[in-house]
């Protein structure tokens, strides 16, 4: 049986995860999954940062739901690998495939319970996929409980805050290794502060958001993260220009839909960060930013000292059939 890891990541990010895949020997990949040859261990794959989701996998013509409650091991192989030793871990699971509802799955969810006493549940700690692919069929088991996106240290959460992964992947623009210091406007939970600190712990990490009820938030993820003696929040508005010394980077995940005020001018608000950001950035410092509203903040930018070096464009799903449709946009002072 020919098995091996498909890793699933946000569209628009590709060159990240390929950059943090580079130890690994690629099967294929396409606009938001990756296949990678089996590794010996689990361990490094369940430590990625770019990454949603990884599964064990494997595929065939032949392995579709009839077959595969004639041949159950097939799928026990599978969970089996993902189980092993970490089976209090895993004390539920779901099959996802059409026609759910048939004989053939309702016996191999059976078999499943049965064989590895756990209990089927809409939301699962062991997720399973038999999916028609092309001319193959595909069966995935998830190599963990949660989504590798999902962090531990993410305690506390508000609207529109940043997702884990994507953070990182802001941060691998940002020569983290060779900055020495770092600062994230609008810190709102601290996600982009707290994947930096991870990166490299001896750069000096500021966060300035202008919600004291968001910083003491951010704070409690920053603790929970060990990071809370490296991490510093300042309460300020960039409308007052706050002192905050220069920096080598500024980041920020820049507000927009939901998260601004009624009646808040958006246009004035990205204007006002920029010139800030120009004002606190050392010379050839770098700037990366992340906005849906990219129209507004790309305009502004042609017209400030800045200049685009790269720009990335994501997809996001929000509920079925619906997406975001955010950039990431990379820039240095010139």
């Amino acid at each position: 049986m020919n098995q091996f890891v498909k890793l699933t990541f946000t569209p628009g990010l590709k060159e990240v995860v390929l950059q943090e895949l580079k130890e690994y020997i690629l099967i294929s990949e396409s606009e938001h999954t990756i296949s990678i040859e089996l590794p010996n261990n689990f361990q490094n794959i369940l430590s990625l940062k770019s990454i949603n989701s990884a599964y064990i996998a494997t595929s065939d013509k032949k392995y579709n739901p009839r077959y595969l409650h004639k041949h159950k091991s097939i799928l026990g192989n599978l969970i089996e690998k993902v189980i092993i030793k970490k089976e209090k871990e895993f004390k539920t699971f779901k099959i996802r495939c059409a026609g759910s509802q048939t004989q053939e799955i309702i016996e191999i969810e059976k078999y499943i319970q049965e064989t590895y006493t756990i209990k089927k549940n809409d939301v699962a700690d062991l997720e399973i996929y038999i999916n028609k692919i092309g001319d193959d069929w595909e069966i995935s088991v998830r190599l963990s409980p949660r989504p590798l996106s999902v962090r531990d240290y993410k305690i506390s959460n508000i609207k529109g805050g940043l997702n884990p992964n994507i953070a990182y992947a802001i941060n691998t623009f940002c020569n983290l290794k060779n900055s020495t210091s770092y600062l994230n406007i609008f810190s709102g939970s601290g996600t982009l502060l707290i994947e930096a600190g991870l990166v490299n712990p001896h750069v000096k990490l500021v966060g300035l958001d202008i919600d004291k009820k968001t910083n003491s938030l951010a704070i409690q993820n920053i603790k929970k993260a060990g990071l809370i003696k490296i991490i510093k929040i300042k309460t300020g508005d960039i409308f007052e220009s706050p002192d905050v010394e220069k920096f080598d980077v500024i980041t920020s995940n820049l507000p927009f839909g939901m998260q601004i005020s009624k009646g808040e001018d958006l246009k004035k608000l990205y204007q006002q960060f920029i010139d800030y950001s120009e004002k606190v950035l050392y010379s050839k410092g770098r700037l990366v930013v992340y906005t849906t509203e990219y129209e507004i903040l790309e305009l502004i930018l042609k017209n400030s000292k800045f200049e685009i070096v790269k720009k990335l464009n994501l997809k996001i799903p929000t509920n079925v059939n619906s997406y975001l449709y955010p950039r990431i946009f990379v820039c240095d002072l010139i």
